[in-house]
């Protein structure tokens, strides 16, 4: 069975999706072949209505992921973020099945019984992203968290950010090593240093042969997200290409045509 599919928003650019609002990216997403939606809370532009934005996705026939701009620990020493509750909540009503957040100043130490409190209940699937940051960009305190979050039989898992590692000049290979039994989601993008300084762009085949060496140590059937540009005079054209090559980057066959 082919892997689930998503497009994050942001991919069709900040500037461009905050002013129109997200809910008016659906039918193009739908149409690509894609399964599912990121939502971004960064790029709201107000208070947003999100019964109708889940009605809107039903309506486009995705499913939904929530993405919030949210640091579990906020702090070096500081207890659990006051902000989860409220982007559980919201994912909820979104009708997401996933809430992916950033694991902000965790330390070893850290209490996780609030953490279990708050994932007592049903849903959404809690996935941590390796982001751009120091505290919540490299290997080792992601490694430790999913350890001991593993320890404690919380339902949480990994977002895998490819393109990520490369802003802490993190190994992508070495960390499928390390983390690859729990990925849940993968976040697809090439990165290139352009103007000083690193840019997420399309994939070209090096990149593809380099994500394809990741795959083995994930689960199978990884969903996957496109999360760099989409452009071109037939966005639509190219949105479906690019879903095209994530949904079969993985297999042999396809890298040889790409090749």
């Amino acid at each position: 069975m082919p892997p689930e599919i998503a497009i994050t928003t942001s991919a069709f650019g900040a500037d461009v999706v905050r002013p129109k609002g997200q809910a008016a990216w659906l039918d193009l997403i739908a149409a690509t072949g894609a399964s599912h939606v990121e939502i971004r809370a960064e790029l709201f532009d107000g208070e947003p209505d999100f019964d109708a934005l889940r009605a809107a996705i039903a309506a486009a026939g995705l499913g939904c992921v929530y993405s919030v701009p949210l640091e579990l620990w906020p702090a070096a020493g500081a207890t659990l973020s006051p902000h989860l509750p409220k982007a559980l909540e919201e994912a909820r009503r979104l009708g997401a099945d996933t809430l992916k957040v950033s694991l902000g100043h965790y330390r070893p130490a850290a209490d996780l019984t609030a953490l279990a409190t708050l994932l007592a209940g049903a849903g959404p699937q809690l996935l941590v992203e390796n982001d751009q940051t120091v505290q919540g960009g490299r290997l080792e305190p992601l490694r430790a968290f999913i350890q001991a979050a593993r320890a404690a039989q919380l339902p949480v898992g990994l977002t895998f950010d490819v393109g990520n590692w490369r802003w802490q000049n993190e190994d992508p290979l070495q960390a499928a090593r390390l983390l690859g039994p729990d990925v849940r989601y993968l976040h697809c993008k090439a990165v290139r240093r352009r103007a000083g300084g690193l840019h997420a762009v399309p994939p070209e085949a090096a990149d593809l042969l380099a994500w394809q060496g990741l795959m083995g140590y994930f689960p199978a059937g990884l969903r996957r997200a496109i999360e760099f540009p989409l452009m071109g005079a037939d966005l639509l054209a190219e949105a479906r290409r690019q879903v095209a090559t994530l949904r079969t980057f993985d297999s042999p066959q396809e890298m040889r045509r790409h090749g």
